[in-house]
């Protein structure tokens, strides 16, 4: 079930499971209460996604963060 999941997340994105599981990692491994750390990763994402985010978008996506802004439940996102 799970490599079926990955399958059709790669079909919708050309993002390879291991990338997907390398990126999970990372999070895990580090401390996202690191700006450098969210920074290496908001640059991932986008070299990955294929998507340019803008120093001003990053420096939102950073501060929120760092801030604890983060939603922790995600039906609060949408």
């Amino acid at each position: 079930m799970k490599d079926n999941l990955f399958q059709k997340i790669e079909q919708k994105t050309n993002v390879k499971k291991e990338t997907i599981l390398s990126l999970a990692s990372k999070l895990q491994q580090n401390n996202l209460k690191d700006e450098k750390t969210i920074r290496e990763i908001i640059q991932e994402l986008s070299k990955i996604t294929g998507k340019e985010v803008s120093k001003e978008k990053e420096e939102k996506i950073i501060s929120t963060i760092l801030k604890d802004k983060v939603p922790k439940n995600i039906d609060k996102m949408f």
